[in-house]
């Protein structure tokens, strides 16, 4: 099926889903839409970030896509049932292929997860992972720093690892061999994370799975792209073109990405 893939995230975290979904599926092109305008949104109510992220998701079905991917965890955590019930399209979130991730690498069965405020409260997490492993025990941190640093382009030095250090220090002295980045912000921090956390610890993100499950899909499906010509990946943002262009090329070693303007 010759149609685009859709990303939505509430800003630039989502390129690390679509940096895995580029590298594992190179014939499919990607329209990636960041809300950066009104980014963060896990402190933002529920009712809020439901509305946001329709907002988004009608936009996309506008631009023709075969499938969504909600590459947000909050947003995957309060829209993705409604979304996935209504869309004419398949429609996949990120929290269930994070805590699948999370589980094939634990060892010891605990596990800490890293969130947004809304994604913590939500118990999303918890009950993903519970589902895949009952023996496995479930602790949430909210790092409400995390995604304005990545944000504001300053995800990397010293400043970023001091902010790392310090959101995570709550979990110094606790036995758990597993963090999942629950936030697609986060592993644009994960060197600071794991240096903070140490070697013994598994720190996983849902990219990866994520990515996966959308080249399962279209196995299945047979939808891969077979149209031959140009898949550079076109992106829209709510904010900054210049900021979100800068951190795109970087994350996704593009030399000259298409950043385009979009409004709700």
């Amino acid at each position: 099926m010759d149609r685009p893939i859709g990303i939505l995230d509430s800003g630039v975290g989502g390129l690390t889903v679509a940096k895995e979904i580029m590298r594992l599926l190179p014939n499919e092109q990607i329209i990636y839409v960041g809300d950066t305008a009104r980014c963060p949104y896990g402190p933002r109510s529920p009712q809020e970030v439901r509305k946001f992220t329709w907002q988004i998701s009608l936009a996309l079905q506008k631009m023709d896509v075969k499938m969504l991917i909600i590459a947000c965890n909050t947003a995957t955590a309060v829209a993705l049932n409604s979304l996935s019930r209504k869309m004419p399209f398949p429609v996949l979130g990120v929290i269930f292929p994070g805590a699948r991730a999370a589980s094939k690498a634990t060892r010891n069965h605990k596990v800490v997860v890293l969130g947004t405020l809304g994604t913590v409260k939500s118990g999303a997490y918890e009950y993903a992972v519970s589902a895949l492993s009952s023996s496995s025990q479930v602790e949430a941190l909210a790092c409400p720093t995390f995604v304005p640093l990545v944000e504001s382009n300053e995800y990397e030095g010293e400043f970023a690892h001091k902010m790392v250090e310090e959101a995570l220090s709550p979990l110094r002295g606790k036995d758990f061999d597993t963090i999942i980045l629950g936030c697609t912000h986060y592993p644009l921090l994960q060197s600071h994370i794991e240096e903070v956390v140490g070697k013994h610890v598994h720190v996983v993100s849902s990219a990866q799975e994520t990515a996966s499950d959308v080249r399962g899909y279209l196995d299945f499906h047979k939808q891969h792209n077979t149209k031959r010509g140009n898949k550079q990946p076109i992106f829209y943002t709510t904010g900054s073109i210049p900021m979100f262009k800068d951190i795109a090329e970087r994350w996704l070693e593009l030399d000259d990405a298409d950043v385009r303007r979009i409004q709700f």
